[in-house]
């Protein structure tokens, strides 16, 4: 009866295994495609949507370079990211409750419509993301900045001094962030998905057959999380941003943002050797973003398992055999 979902070599990570919590489901990516799997909250059924990764997923020679890919993978799943949560909104039935019935379009929408067409879904989602890294550079990068030049004005710190409190207030504005978004009830339960995510994907890791049952006893933790990539930037910011020392506000603003992409790429590196490595050093290192996601992921009940299983095997139905 079905078929049995068992690891060939390595982990989920060396046949390009990924995912992300939507709304009312669970999107699982391979090397060529993504699956959305939804649960429609009017029929309660699993709603399966499959898309096709352009160039079958692969990069050319220069986005696979090392940092290079990192920063490609970022701006990647951040587009991905925005654009799987609208998706699954529609798929799971929230936006026809929200809006009811059907309203006229306004004479702004209308000429925008008629102006950019299909070009519009487009646009939009690009000022989407330009957006969401304006206000994730503007949150952890500037403020931490403008936040220890003002301490500095009373207690007269030194550049070390400077960088180091810059750091660690980037990581409590992170962590106060996370923290703050767990206590939103739709956020709640997009954690719970999170977590459904993670079992899922180590259940398969682990080489046992995906059931609820088998994936029920696993972590909700994972060593390849975004959450934990995320910290990481956090902390390699620090590392990085200590060489680039000095007190003057405008030059620590500038630097800051230059180097967003190399703080990327590194954090990448470093989360992709995690990936494919297990010892007690990735233990260590992968300590600090694991105890975060004990605030990012919850445990999820049956039937959100139920949906990131759907998502994962949509995917292995279809992903390639290793060469």
């Amino acid at each position: 009866m079905g078929r049995t979902y068992k690891k060939n070599t390595g982990s989920a990570c060396g046949k390009g295994i990924g995912g992300q919590a939507i709304v009312e489901g669970v999107m699982m990516r391979g090397r060529t495609e993504y699956v959305l799997a939804v649960r429609d909250i009017e029929s309660k059924q699993i709603k399966i949507e499959k898309t096709k990764l352009k160039n079958g997923g692969k990069r050319n020679s220069f986005l696979s370079l090392p940092i290079i890919r990192g920063v490609a993978a970022f701006v990647d799943s951040l587009v991905t990211g925005i654009k799987v949560i609208s998706r699954s909104a529609q798929m799971a039935g929230l936006e026809d409750l929200e809006d009811g019935e059907e309203e006229e379009m306004s004479r702004f929408e209308a000429w925008l419509t008629d102006k950019l067409g299909d070009k519009l879904v487009s646009i939009i989602l690009a000022v989407s993301v330009v957006v969401s890294i304006a206000l994730s550079i503007g949150l952890f990068m500037v403020l931490p900045v403008c936040v220890s030049s003002l301490l500095n004005r009373f207690l007269n710190l030194g550049t070390w001094a400077l960088s180091i409190i810059e750091g660690f207030t980037r990581i409590c504005i992170f962590l106060f962030y996370i923290c703050l978004t767990s206590l939103l009830k739709d956020i709640k339960r997009l954690y719970k998905y999170h977590g459904a995510e993670h079992k899922t994907i180590n259940c398969f890791e682990s080489g046992e057959e995906l059931t609820v049952e088998n994936v029920r006893q696993y972590t909700r933790l994972h060593k390849r999380c975004g959450t934990s990539f995320l910290f990481l930037v956090m902390i390699i910011s620090m590392i990085v941003f200590l060489f680039l020392r000095t007190d003057v506000v405008l030059y620590r603003i500038i630097t800051r943002i230059v180097f967003v992409p190399l703080v990327a790429g590194l954090s990448y590196e470093v989360i992709k050797w995690a990936g494919r490595n297990d010892n007690i050093i990735v233990d260590i290192v992968s300590a600090p973003g694991k105890a975060v996601q004990l605030i990012t992921t919850k445990e999820p009940d049956d039937e959100m398992i139920e949906v990131a299983i759907a998502s994962l095997k949509g995917v292995l139905e279809d992903e390639p055999e290793e060469p």
